[in-house]
């Protein structure tokens, strides 16, 4: 963990040196190359062979789709409180993104001319869902919801069964969430067969879901095929918090991000010195509660870190370089800061918004950028399962009023098929 004050001469080396982030190897490159290559040359038969090889499970191309009486089986099986919770942020999910729904529009100018934008779901979908070192049932209802909220007809669903074992609470939360194509595959073999298709397999338009660096580079390699949401980073977490916190409260809000991974980030950054000390122990002392615990505390070790700064406003600034997945602000009144950072994927505001709350039933999406792309991305909406279409009528009297300026540019960019498009249509004065 880094004890940052920018105070200190050699910060900017170490705020760096904080934020680096590892790259992709090249040898992981050429081995999901690899992989994608054989699922495209030999399909189900190179999917069931990778599933031996990497999930310990023997089967038959006729079993790699989980059947529907599975899904429903453990859906029924859920105690009462689980289904309950799960439903609850089902809802949430899908009302706070039923708001998202953009509207067509049309419109027709003095000349006559008519424009319009039409708003239409993709065909399909792949959803990628971990089976790793955690399942994660909230990741399925919060890539699959927005996706039928969008009217996506087709969610097909792949997640990994090691040694034949398929977690029921995931398959619980695709029934919640309408999912029923759902496929006992993972890693980069997965993506290539949602991109490209197997005998098994109908490809899917975009592939959306988090993953391990395998899938995020297969991801990144069939970009062009498909759609994609991003190419997520491990979790990170960015805490504004001043000393009328509880330090507890704080170091389990960044334990509860270092938990997910090794690779995770937490970061604090406070105005008070004797506060980051009590944070720093109270997060040594959550350590031996946590069933995780190995995990969050190689997190904290190798990426952790708080920053003691001279006043918000600095705060504010170091805020918006890191351009956090998630942000809190701890503070009573968050409202000012707020009004001042321009890069997160997502804002936590006050005491009692703790980002774990976003992860679950809040209601927002929490499929969000990492390592600092929230410059320039957003977390996933209905708008990733949705795309444009413009369009224009013009009548002669439009053509004829706009055809001349057409012309014009046509012609100073040597297009002359383009001019004469136009002016072969313009009645002659």
């Amino acid at each position: 963990m880094r004890l940052l004050n920018t105070t200190s001469p050699d910060f900017e080396a170490g705020f760096a040196a904080l934020l680096i982030r590892a790259q992709t190897a090249p040898a992981l490159s050429a081995a999901v190359a690899d992989i994608i290559a054989r699922v495209r040359a030999e399909g189900d038969a190179a999917l069931l062979d990778y599933t031996r090889q990497f999930d310990r499970l023997e089967m038959e191309a006729s079993g790699l789709r989980v059947p529907q009486s599975a899904i429903a089986a453990a859906l029924a099986r859920q105690p009462t409180e689980l289904r309950d919770a799960l439903e609850l942020a089902a809802a949430r999910i899908k009302t706070f993104h039923e708001a998202q729904l953009p509207r067509d529009f049309e419109s027709v100018d003095a000349t006559g001319a008519t424009t319009g934008l039409r708003w239409g779901a993709l065909d399909a979908v792949g959803l990628y869902v971990p089976g790793g070192k955690a399942a994660y049932p909230s990741s399925v209802l919060m890539n699959a919801i927005p996706a039928r909220v969008a009217g996506v007809e087709r969610i097909a669903m792949t997640v990994p069964a090691p040694g034949g074992v398929l977690n029921p609470l995931v398959l619980a939360a695709a029934g919640i969430a309408g999912v029923d194509e759902i496929y006992q595959i993972g890693g980069a073999q997965a993506v290539a067969a949602l991109a490209y298709g197997t005998a098994s397999i109908r490809p899917v338009d975009r592939i959306v879901g988090p993953g391990n660096a395998y899938v995020a580079e297969a991801k990144r390699q069939v970009f062009g095929q498909v759609g994609i949401d991003s190419i997520a980073g491990p979790s990170e977490v960015l805490i504004l918090a001043d000393e009328a916190n509880d330090p507890r409260h704080v170091a389990l809000d960044l334990l509860a991000q270092a938990e997910h991974d090794e690779d995770a980030q937490s970061i604090l950054i406070t105005t008070n010195a004797a506060f980051a000390a009590a944070v720093q122990n109270a997060v040594m002392s959550a350590l031996s509660n946590l069933t995780r615990a190995p995990i969050a505390a190689e997190s904290w070790r190798r990426h952790g870190g708080i920053i003691l700064v001279r006043g918000w406003d600095e705060a504010v600034t170091l805020a918006n370089r890191i351009a956090p997945e998630h942000l809190q602000l701890m503070l009573d009144d968050p409202a000012p800061i707020f009004r001042q950072i321009r890069h997160a994927g997502a804002v936590f505001l006050g005491r009692h918004t703790p980002e774990a709350m976003g992860d679950y039933v809040a209601g927002p999406n929490h499929v969000l950028p990492t390592s600092g792309t929230a410059r320039f991305a957003s977390g996933l909406s209905v708008y990733d399962f949705m795309k444009r279409t413009t369009y224009v009528g013009l009548t002669p009297e439009a053509l004829s009023a706009l055809g001349p300026a057409a012309i014009t540019l046509a012609t100073a960019e040597g297009l002359t098929a383009h001019a004469g498009s136009v002016a072969i249509r313009i009645p002659k004065a």
